[in-house]
């Protein structure tokens, strides 16, 4: 009978971790629900790229990439979670100069769960944002079909869900926003002009689109176009969804080991 008892332990423990996670998705998703700024906000930027920058793409000879809202909406959606995801490691850096994380830590609530139950809120709500941006662009003229809507937005999510674990595990790492800044805007910038956001890196000249193939996120981007024009097969949709799933799942094994081994 006492032989039985260890095997039983990882089963009894899904469980805890499931609760737990619900519960801190919840505190956090209240406190989203609380403040309508930060869940419309985080739209600004790519509602400006659409309004001001769509406009100047309408001529522009795309051929069978799609028209120019089914270029362009693709990539702010990625620039949406690439940007905000980027940056949730603030709000740990403010529970932890507040002593929120420390208390959390002494409580029986599983540490990885201080992480999914993050992740997870953060997901929801550029998911929520990107639903927002698409109803924006379809009020300028975007078509595209339904199903390659919700592969875009499945792209977000994953996206925000790797940005996320990785962002908080530098904020438990470092100490100070003055530290934190600057090295997310050292990856973003990058991340954001070799993807192609705003145009296929396919249009660039020859050396800057072999550069852009180092980048994950042009595979993201180049997935989530082939969506809205219908193109399910092909092969950006297949780079685009195994280096999505990789990426994330590197991602939250790094964020795991971070979570579950700080201050141990």
């Amino acid at each position: 009978m006492s032989a039985a008892a260890p095997a039983a332990a990882p089963s009894a423990a899904l469980p805890a971790l499931v609760s737990d996670t619900a519960l801190i998705f919840g505190r956090y998703a209240r406190q989203t629900l609380k403040s309508r700024f930060q869940m419309l906000f985080g739209i600004l930027m790519p509602l400006l790229y659409l309004l001001f920058f769509g406009p100047l793409l309408t001529d522009l000879p795309l051929g069978s990439r799609g028209d120019s809202w089914q270029v362009l909406v693709p990539g702010l959606l990625l620039q949406l979670g690439l940007f905000g995801a980027s940056y949730t490691g603030f709000a740990v850096l403010i529970d932890k100069q507040s002593g929120v994380v420390e208390r959390m830590r002494v409580t029986p609530v599983s540490r990885l769960a201080l992480l999914l139950g993050r992740v997870l809120r953060d997901a929801a709500l550029f998911v929520f944002q990107a639903v927002l941006l698409i109803g924006a662009a379809l009020a300028m003229g975007l078509r595209a079909p339904v199903v390659g809507v919700l592969i875009g937005l499945a792209f977000v999510a994953v996206l925000t869900v790797s940005l996320a674990s990785l962002s908080y595990a530098l904020a438990v790492k470092v100490n100070t926003p003055q530290e934190f800044g600057p090295t997310i805007n050292a990856l973003t910038m990058p991340s954001m002009l070799l993807s192609g956001l705003m145009l296929p890196m396919s249009l660039a000249p020859g050396w800057l689109d072999a550069l852009s193939h180092v980048m994950p996120f042009r595979y993201l981007v180049d997935a989530v176009r082939a969506a809205f024009v219908g193109d399910y097969a092909s092969p950006q949709m297949l780079y685009g969804t195994l280096v999505g799933l990789g990426f994330a799942a590197l991602t939250m094994g790094i964020g795991t080991r971070v979570f579950t081994s700080a201050g141990s």
